[in-house]
């Protein structure tokens, strides 16, 4: 299993993806599930992946390669961010096509899930979530962050965090309680975290980072975290009905 998230706000963009693969409890391995693609000045391009490793790494590998050609769209010189998101719909479903039926006869599951986010030069930040049938959706001022993988124990503090005009750093913060808060309730999400943090309009990466176990912001962040849950927690009123 995996996490990823990523949010479009005004200031910018965040992007954070565990490293963990695990096929049983005794086969755990570390792959990044984050690519970057930037030009300085031209566009910058994000790229989340969840789901059946050999077909995100195929469909991965397969928008690189037609990225290396001049006579086909791709992610050099596509003009919008949708026509990215349509680029890696398309190589999700062509991958798929090839590979989804022969692992459908060993009970394989292939669903893969890609998010997908950046600036091109000429319009604003866009951010699209890319479903495993290769269709997608984009994010809103109302719906301003996209999850996919193991969502639902880092997503509460989000919910409740997170709006548009949330500053970079408060959602770095957020982010990283997030994860804090998936890798406390599921052993298959884990360390390393890949982060990039994207400045609206800079058209480069802000900052790129990889929060290793010895980190210490974040060893910093999931202990206070954990003490002021249990300190607000003791603070609460009794029921009035007990």
């Amino acid at each position: 299993m995996t996490y990823c998230v990523a949010m479009s706000l005004d200031a910018g963009m965040i992007f954070a993806s565990d490293s963990r693969t695990n096929a049983g409890v005794d086969q755990i391995a570390r792959f990044s599930k984050m690519r970057a693609f930037a030009r300085d000045g031209d566009r910058v391009i994000v790229m989340l992946s969840s789901g059946n490793l050999s077909i995100t790494q195929s469909a991965v590998n397969l928008v690189e390669q037609r990225a290396r050609t001049d006579n086909e769209l791709s992610l050099w010189n596509a003009e919008s961010m949708f026509d990215v998101a349509r680029l890696i719909g398309d190589s999700l479903r062509e991958v798929k096509s090839r590979d989804g039926p022969y692992l459908l006869q060993n009970n394989i599951d292939s669903s893969a899930n890609f998010i997908v986010g950046g600036q091109i030069r000429g319009e604003p930040p866009r951010l699209f979530d890319v479903y495993s049938e290769g269709n997608f959706i984009e994010a809103t001022p109302e719906t301003c962050y996209f999850q996919i993988g193991e969502s639902k124990y880092g997503k509460p503090v989000i919910d409740r965090v997170v709006n548009r005009g949330t500053s970079l750093l408060d959602a770095t913060q957020c982010t990283i309680v997030s994860f804090d808060s998936t890798m406390r309730s599921n052993i298959s999400v884990g360390l390393p975290i890949d982060l990039l943090v994207y400045q609206a309009d800079s058209l480069k990466v802000t900052l790129r980072r990889r929060i290793e176990e010895s980190d210490g912001y974040f060893q910093l962040v999931h202990t206070q975290w954990g003490e002021g849950l249990r300190r607000v927690f003791a603070q609460l009123p009794d029921p009035d009905w007990l």
